[in-house]
């Protein structure tokens, strides 16, 4: 059995195709374990968050939003990426409010998962939200989302039948079950917006 150390690629030479801003799209020489070269290309991205918000009759607030890539409608759990100096807290509970107009009393670390490791950086922690309090969207100048209300098994059903593709409101919705089926523990806190940023 190899090493771990056997399989780590080295950095030889560092190349940016491109800094859009958002994203930026990098293409690098590697040293193999085996002393050979390759190339890399990834996309160097800030992290996100994902949030379940669950509502108090046991359903989740979801959004509708166009994804251009895709040329698609997509139903997803409210998400978006990190702003400089935002902790990830602080930005669940921003997003939430921007892309939905709730606030959450409580709220609790899911986890974090890497949805595309061969070539992106991203990683998306979930965050679960309760206790909601409803008020106005504060969308993004140019974003359009529509708010839904589900059921993990209308989600569930809509998984099964292909038309929920979105991977993390499918990983979302598998941690929600899990926790209500008392296999995923869950450290709720009460939201603090004083310590939302470092």
């Amino acid at each position: 059995m190899s090493s771990r150390l056997e399989l780590v690629e080295t950095l030889v030479e560092p190349r940016t195709l491109l800094d859009g801003g958002f994203l930026t799209v990098r293409k690098d020489t590697v040293r193999l374990p085996d002393g050979a070269t390759a190339t890399r290309e990834y996309i160097v991205h800030p992290g996100a968050v994902a949030v379940v918000p669950l509502l108090d009759d046991g359903r989740a607030v979801m959004v509708r939003q166009y994804r251009y890539p895709l040329q698609r409608l997509l139903l997803e759990f409210p998400a978006g990426k990190r702003d400089p100096h935002e902790t990830v807290l602080g930005c669940a509970m921003r997003e939430l409010q921007e892309e939905t107009g709730y606030r959450a009393r409580q709220w609790a670390r899911g986890g974090m998962f890497h949805n595309a490791a061969a070539y992106s950086t991203e990683g998306i922690e979930i965050w679960f939200a309760r206790g909601l309090v409803a008020g106005d969207q504060r969308l993004d100048e140019g974003e359009f989302v529509e708010v839904v209300e589900m059921g993990d098994e209308h989600l569930a059903a809509l998984a099964r039948d292909g038309e929920l593709t979105d991977a993390k409101t499918l990983i979302g919705l598998n941690w929600w079950q899990l926790w209500r089926q008392g296999c995923w523990p869950l450290e709720w806190q009460a939201a603090d917006e004083r310590t939302l940023h470092p």
